[in-house]
């Protein structure tokens, strides 16, 4: 059976995929960041994930105020890169993995979760920066992708609760899926930051790690923060945080941390990077 081996949680902020493009992720300001994933790079390699379910927000490329799905899950065979205004990142195209997305669907909505399929999108960077981080510039990406997107961009978004209980429904799914398949879920988006109004640019060394502690944690707390507290704490794109609560929920009750990784500034942003793997 399929079984999800890893989760894997990584800010992906837009700058970090200028950064890979232009080649200037070994420079003196993006250096420190992009050391920090260098030994989950590594891993990767060793790891060879089939497909990584990968949880991320969509920018207003493939969703707009028209239509604001709580969680789309892709179910298509490919993946485009969005055009974001400065025209789509140089990478390669997505390949997603239908038959396993197909499946997790329904076993989802079957669990009582209102998924919206999607079966034909253009992915951004909420998507695209997370497999540059982890697997740099290859020619074609060495996985399947399935997308699951998050409203965390127009209230009410879902809470911390809620999406890991989604984690603990995708375990399942994947769990009775037939194929032998090794698949990682990764979590995305986040950490603290502000991009506009009174507080642009907040930043919160100290909330941020204690969330980081929290998903190492044995107990389940981190799901009970409600939103006032991202919002004071940080910053009202902080709440993408709720995102890696699914990738938590989906390991089970014990992990344990293979690298951790936290970095100020990257631009306005606060950058934070774990993987964990089930250790029940």
């Amino acid at each position: 059976m399929a079984r999800i081996t890893a989760g894997v949680g990584s800010s992906h902020v837009p700058l970090l995929g200028v950064a890979v493009d232009q080649g200037k992720w070994q420079d003196d300001y993006f250096g420190p960041i992009f050391k920090g994933y260098e030994w989950t790079r590594e891993w990767e390699k060793r790891e060879k994930p089939d497909v990584v379910i990968l949880v991320y927000n969509d920018h207003a490329s493939a969703f707009d105020a028209n239509i604001i799905p709580t969680f789309a899950i892709g179910c298509g065979e490919h993946y485009k890169s969005a055009d974001e205004g400065w025209g789509p990142r140089p990478v390669p195209d997505v390949e997603g993995h239908a038959d396993l997305a197909w499946h997790i669907a329904q076993s989802l909505i079957l669990d009582d979760f209102d998924m919206t399929i999607i079966n034909e999108m253009d992915v951004d960077h909420g998507l695209t920066v997370p497999l540059s981080m982890m697997f740099g510039q290859p020619e074609k990406w060495p996985c399947k992708v399935v997308p699951l997107a998050v409203n965390v961009v127009t209230y009410p978004v879902p809470s911390g609760n809620r999406c890991w209980a989604l984690g603990e429904a995708i375990a399942r799914a994947v769990e009775s899926f037939p194929e032998d398949l090794n698949v990682q879920i990764w979590g995305t988006g986040g950490m603290s930051h502000q991009l506009q109004g009174p507080r642009a640019g907040l930043l919160n060394r100290e909330w941020d790690n204690k969330f980081l502690d929290m998903l190492e944690s044995d107990n389940d707390d981190v799901r009970y923060i409600p939103h006032i507290e991202y919002l004071r704490e940080t910053g009202s794109e902080g709440i993408e945080m709720v995102m890696w609560l699914i990738m938590r929920g989906a390991l089970g009750k014990k992990v344990k941390r293979l690298n951790r990784h936290y970095h100020i500034p990257c631009s306005n942003t606060a950058i934070g990077h774990i993987v964990l793997e089930p250790a029940d």
